[in-house]
C-alpha cells in the first residue's frame, strides 16, 4: 500500500471509529513529503506538540482529549481534496489544510459539509470578510497584510519615499504566489514604485533565468513568495549575484531555517516577515520539555522544536485550542460540533495577557474576532537572520497594514465571489 492510501486508510478508519477514540479530533492535513516535505515537517510537528502538551498536562481541554489524525497530502490538491473527503465525519470539527491551493478547492466544500476551516497566513484572502466566508477564518494576517507590511517596512527604510523605486516580486506560479499581486499593484500606485513580477514555477529548484533577470534591471527591493526548495535557490541565487540581502524580504512562509542556511554566509542579513515568534525562550517551553519531549512523545522526538515554521505550527494550534475553548463557554458544554466551534471562533478574543498565561507572552498579536472579521488586525513583524549567529531576531514591533488599499479589495473579490456562488451575505 502506497503511503497516500496508507494514510487516507488510516485517516478513515480513524474517523469512522467516532469520537469515543477521542473527544475532541482536529484532522491533520500534513506533508512529510516531496519537494516542500522540510517546511512540511515541522509545521505538522509543532502543530501535534502543542494538542499532545494540552492532553498530557491539562487532559484536553475541557476535560476532552484531542486527536488530530494526520492524512499525507505531499501539498497536492488532489491528494489534499481526497483527504479532506475520507476525514469529514461527524466528528471533524476543523481543518487546517496548509496550503493554499487546497483550501481554494475545500472553500466550496466545507461551507456545503458545515466543516471550519482554518488557514493562518495562507489560503484565499478575501475569507477575512466572514459575511460571505462564514466557514473560514485566516487570523492573524493573509498574504495580503504581508505585502502591505513589507512595503511599510521599506518606506520606513527610506525615509517614507519609495517614488521611483523598482520592487522586484519573486513568486511561487500558483496560487499561493499570485496571492499578493493586485495588492502590490494597487500600494505601486499609492506610492509611486514599480513592480515587476518574476514568476518561478514549482517547485522552484532552477532559479537562473529569474536571477539573472534581476542582475540586469536591478530592482531596489525584492519580495520573496516562495516556499520549500524555491526559498533555498532563490536565497542561493541572490547571494550569487550579490544582491543586498537587508533589502530582500520574504514573506512568513520563505522565512525558515532550511531556507537561509544553504547559502551560508551569503544569507546574512536577510529578511521575512513573521506573525510569530521564534525560538524556546518562553515558559512555554518549559512546559512541553517536562510533559512532551522528556516523556518521549515529541512528534518525530522534538527535532525542530522552535524553529521558526514548527513555531507557526504551535501557534496555529493554539489559536484552535483557544476557539474550541471559547466555543465550549457559549454552549456551556466540552462536547461541541463544528457548528459551535465557528461561534467560537467568531467570539474569540486573544488578549496579550491570555497568551501570558500560555507562556507565550509577546509571541503574537491579540486577535479578536466576529462574525464580519474573520482575519483579526492582519498586523505582522520583521525578523532578520543572523549567519554567524545561525538564529532569526526580531527587528520591528507589530506593524499594522494599509487598511485603505485592503479593506476595498477584500471587500469587491469577497463580493465577486458571493455573487458567483450564490450566497446572501450575512451578520446583518
Amino acid at each position: 500500500m502506497t503511503l497516500r492510501f496508507a494514510s487516507l486508510a488510516a485517516a478513515a478508519v480513524l474517523m469512522a471509529a467516532g469520537p469515543a477514540m477521542a473527544d475532541l479530533v482536529v484532522p491533520h492535513l500534513s506533508y512529510r513529503t516531496g519537494p516542500y516535505a522540510p517546511n512540511g515537517t515541522q509545521y505538522a510537528d509543532g502543530f501535534n506538540d502543542y494538542f499532545t502538551l494540552l492532553n498530557e498536562r491539562d487532559g484536553g481541554i475541557g476535560g476532552q482529549k484531542i486527536l488530530t489524525p494526520e492524512c499525507e497530502t505531499a501539498y497536492n490538491t488532489e491528494k489534499g481534496v481526497e483527504c479532506y473527503e475520507a476525514t469529514k465525519g461527524d466528528a471533524a470539527l476543523i481543518y487546517n489544510p496548509m496550503s493554499t491551493g487546497i483550501t481554494y478547492q475545500l472553500i466550496p466544500k466545507a461551507g456545503a459539509d458545515q466543516k471550519v476551516l482554518y488557514t493562518p497566513g495562507y489560503g484565499r484572502t478575501s475569507a477575512k470578510n466572514g459575511k460571505v466566508f462564514e466557514w473560514v477564518f485566516n487570523a492573524p494576517a493573509n498574504y495580503w497584510d504581508g505585502a502591505s507590511v513589507a512595503v511599510k517596512h521599506m518606506l520606513e527604510q527610506e525615509g517614507g519615499d519609495v517614488n521611483g523605486k523598482k520592487i522586484a516580486l519573486v513568486y511561487h506560479n500558483s496560487a499561493y504566489g499570485k496571492e499578493p499581486i493586485r495588492t502590490l499593484q494597487e500600494l505601486g500606485e499609492k506610492h509611486g514604485f514599480e513592480l515587476m513580477e518574476v514568476p518561478v514555477d514549482p517547485p522552484g529548484q532552477e532559479q537562473k533565468s529569474q536571477w539573472l533577470q534581476i542582475r540586469r534591471e536591478k530592482p531596489d527591493y525584492v519580495i520573496l513568495y516562495g516556499w520549500g526548495v524555491m526559498n533555498q535557490a532563490a536565497i542561493q541565487e541572490a547571494a550569487n549575484i550579490r544582491f543586498p540581502m537587508d533589502h530582500m524580504i520574504g514573506i512568513w512562509w520563505s522565512g525558515s531555517e532550511v531556507d537561509v542556511q544553504p547559502a551560508g554566509a551569503g544569507a546574512d542579513g536577510y529578511k521575512s516577515l513573521t506573525f510569530n515568534g521564534v525560538g524556546t525562550d518562553y515558559p512555554f517551553y518549559d512546559d512541553l520539555k517536562t510533559h512532551v519531549i522528556d516523556a518521549g512523545k515529541a512528534s518525530q522526538g522534538g527535532q525542530y522544536v522552535g524553529s521558526a515554521v514548527y513555531s507557526r505550527g504551535v501557534y496555529a494550534a493554539l489559536i484552535i485550542g483557544e476557539a474550541i475553548r471559547t466555543a465550549q463557554e457559549l454552549a456551556g458544554s466540552p462536547e461541541i460540533d463544528a457548528a459551535q466551534l465557528r461561534d467560537g471562533f467568531e467570539a474569540l478574543n486573544i488578549t496579550e495577557e491570555r497568551m501570558a498565561e500560555l507562556g507565550l507572552p509577546d509571541f503574537g498579536q491579540p486577535i479578536q474576532l466576529s462574525c464580519e472579521n474573520h482575519g483579526g488586525a492582519g498586523m505582522a513583524r520583521l525578523q532578520q537572520w543572523d549567519a554567524d549567529e545561525q538564529k532569526w531576531s526580531l527587528i520591528t514591533d507589530f506593524m499594522e497594514p494599509d487598511a485603505e488599499v485592503l479593506a476595498p479589495l477584500i471587500e469587491e473579490d469577497s463580493a465577486a465571489y458571493a455573487q458567483e456562488a450564490g450566497i446572501t451575505p450575512r451578520c446583518g
